[in-house]
């Protein structure tokens, strides 16, 4: 207990600094070049300066090679705190580099990267979605080092690449060519999701798939749609078919997921033509389907097939369907798991919460290292507002979450 005393006082001196640190980190934009970024080398680069006098026991670099950048590679990057039983399950934290593109500056009623102030709350892309807990997770582990404290395990923070886009150069290649770092018998946090009260610890995910439907028909003027063969109403009448039949056909629920069931959501759909008088004759609409752990996602896909070759028949159409986005479920992280433990702990004694186990629909960089067996915990105290215009985090936030972090830490 004398050495949380410390670094709770560390912690409590440190709001400004942390407030300058989020600052500068967040004015360099990190967005994946799949986004039309260059990448988050500048910012990776700004962060390993900062942290340069901190002590940390290590700085690795697994940086993954990505032609489509300037720097010709993307940025992993692991800080080390060692403690004193190697023989200990070590801690892994993995947050991320990356941030999505402010889109419509319009919404913004202010620069997305020029961090704004007001009271408790802080404004900018990227604050929330990764920054609160980049920069949690980093200042506890500063705390520990300017204290004198020595954790009793390994302190494993990696600062990853690529997240918002697949992890294809951030997780995914990290347990692909340095799988060696990690142990199954190791703890995975993943701080990338919460509630706005702190209370749920992610221990599952749906399955993920994102559908293209591309209709094909015949473009006509619209005063004689007879000639013609309407895409976009074929289009319609196929989406409201197979939403319907999806939505009868998986119905299981479990209540350890916000929503409880699969969920097969027509959502985007691309412009056909541009004015009123003319039939189209191509339509693209996407369904976005949460699949429950229950069901295998081929199966959904295979059924939207057969029933489009159906539609087109019937129809006089032909349509085409592609997956944009396809992850099957992760094994879940058993609830009684000790990270859980761990987290619940630390979030009762911080913000008095009793944390539950959760199941989402969205996705995290959790899911691919369950899938590979490493049971990882996913939490955060969230205002829910990534990627959104002014995306906002709380600095009470910042602040908590770095004294929850510290508590695993010493655990």
């Amino acid at each position: 207990m004398p050495d949380m005393k410390k670094i709770e006082s560390f912690l409590k001196g440190s709001t400004d600094d942390m407030i300058e640190f989020a600052r500068d980190i967040l004015s360099i934009p990190a967005i994946a070049p799949g986004s039309g970024g260059d990448g988050e080398m500048k910012k990776a680069q700004r962060i390993l300066e900062l942290v340069s006098d901190w002590g940390f026991d290590g700085i690795e670099r697994y940086d993954a090679p990505d032609e489509r950048v300037t720097a010709g590679k993307r940025p992993n990057i692991l800080l080390r705190v060692r403690g004193d039983d190697p023989s200990l399950p070590r801690i892994w934290l993995f947050a991320h580099l990356d941030v999505v593109p402010p889109g419509d500056l319009n919404k913004w009623t202010g620069d997305p990267y020029t961090l704004r102030v007001d009271g408790d709350r802080l404004i900018a892309r990227g604050i929330e979605d990764n920054g609160q807990d980049l920069i949690a997770s980093l200042f506890a582990a500063r705390a520990l080092l300017e204290s004198g404290a020595r954790p009793k395990r390994d302190i494993n923070i990696f600062l990853v690449a690529d997240e918002e886009v697949g992890s294809e150069k951030g997780m995914v290649y990290l347990l692909k060519e340095h799988e060696g770092l990690f142990s199954r018998d190791d703890l995975f946090i993943v701080p990338d999701a919460g509630e706005p009260d702190g209370s749920m610890i992610e221990v599952a995910e749906k399955s993920i798939m994102w559908i293209k439907v591309t209709t094909f028909g015949k473009q006509v003027h619209a005063s004689v749609p007879h000639k013609g063969i309407n895409a976009n109403l074929a289009a319609m009448r196929f989406l409201v078919d197979i939403h319907d039949e999806l939505n009868d056909r998986y119905p299981h629920e479990d209540l350890l997921y916000d929503y409880p069931r699969s969920s097969f959501v027509p959502s985007k759909r691309e412009a056909n033509v541009p004015n009123i008088n003319t039939v189209p004759g191509e339509d693209i609409s996407y369904i976005d389907c949460r699949i429950m752990p229950h069901y295998r996602a081929q199966e959904v896909l295979d059924l939207i097939r057969t029933r489009a070759e159906e539609h087109s028949k019937k129809h006089g159409v032909r349509m085409e369907v592609e997956t944009v986005q396809y992850e099957q479920a992760a094994p879940p992280t058993s609830p009684d798991h000790h990270v859980v433990g761990m987290l619940k702990e630390a979030i009762r004694e911080v913000y008095g919460v009793e944390a539950k186990p959760q199941g989402i629909g969205g996705g995290t960089c959790a899911a691919i290292l369950r899938r590979r067996g490493y049971p990882a915990a996913v939490w955060g105290k969230m205002e829910e507002t990534a990627h959104m215009p002014d995306e906002t985090a709380l600095l009470s936030n910042y602040m908590g979450d770095s004294r929850v972090f510290a508590r695993i830490f010493m655990s």
